[in-house]
């Protein structure tokens, strides 16, 4: 396992046959409907599309409430249907109701406000807690990502204090209790170093799965990282369990010294320096959506 993962999902290191062949469909080629023509015009000539109704003003209330942060779109239709949401203080019970941008909208009784949705990705160092500590004069990722936006973004997950690597912020609530019960979990890789050499055997063990106390760890990959001693290791897991990486390793008897997360979900540090922090792209945000 190399240190540079190219989302292989490997280790970290034709003809098409049958069928006629089919007339192309290709621009210039596609047939053109005889009904959409008027009768007397010129051959080859295409009625114009007919213009659709005026665009419906407003945001469908469900999403404009998702896009405040209270919760998400499907969660808003219930709460809708029960009554506690208001516009213009009467209560609203309509699905398909659409805010006009003067009318005010409370959930619960509070008033609340959509905001742009905002995707941001961390590559936390080591010393930072996910949320908030006791600790006279600790620091919190939140501190990392001040900067960022002026939207309430929180964290999607957690990593502890010590470990380092990839950590997603957003206010998209949907997304965030999406992949807080992925159903297929989230494809994660951590490069770690234990604190002593563990052997091949032990490693086979851990492909075959390990049962925690709740329930089986399902490891996809996991091997020694290239030219480095054999406590250093890197692994994939589409586990969501907290601290799962350190208590998969302390049930046989090792201790994680150091855990790096360097995949998560489809994005990597590539051009992300130690305590730096990006927006995601158009495509990325499409992609984390699928999972």
């Amino acid at each position: 396992m190399s240190r540079n993962d190219n989302s292989s999902g490997k280790k970290f290191s034709g003809r098409q046959g049958g069928g006629p062949k089919k007339k192309s469909m290709a621009r210039g080629n596609a047939p053109i409907n005889k009904d959409s023509a008027p009768k007397n015009a010129p051959k080859g000539t295409v009625k114009p599309v007919a213009k659709t109704g005026p665009k419906q003003e407003g945001i469908r209330l469900n999403k404009y409430i998702a896009n405040s942060g209270a919760c998400s779109r499907r969660d808003a239709d219930i709460y809708i249907g029960a009554g506690n949401v208001t516009v213009n203080d009467k209560i609203v019970t309509e699905m398909g109701y659409r805010v006009k941008p003067n009318e005010e909208v409370k959930f619960d009784g509070r008033r609340v406000i959509p905001e742009k949705p905002e995707y941001i990705l961390l590559n936390k160092p080591k010393g930072f807690f996910t949320t908030g500590s006791l600790e006279k004069g600790s620091r919190t990722v939140m501190d990392l990502i001040a900067n960022a936006t002026k939207s309430k973004v929180a964290p999607v997950g957690k990593l502890d204090r010590q470990a380092t690597g990839l950590l997603l912020f957003t206010n998209d609530g949907t997304l965030e209790k999406q992949l807080g019960k992925p159903k297929n979990g989230i494809r994660q890789i951590y490069h770690l170093e234990l604190n002593k050499p563990i052997s091949f055997e032990e490693l086979k063990r851990i492909e075959d799965g390990i049962t925690l106390e709740d329930g089986k760890v399902k490891v996809q990959d996991v091997s020694y990282i290239d030219n480095r001693p054999k406590n250093e290791l890197g692994i994939e897991t589409n586990s969501i369990k907290p601290h799962v990486i350190q208590r998969l390793f302390k049930s046989l008897g090792y201790e994680v010294e150091k855990l790096d997360r360097v995949t998560f979900g489809g994005l990597t540090k590539k051009d992300l320096p130690r305590g730096n922090y990006r927006t995601l792209t158009k495509q990325e945000i499409i992609n984390i959506k699928m999972l």
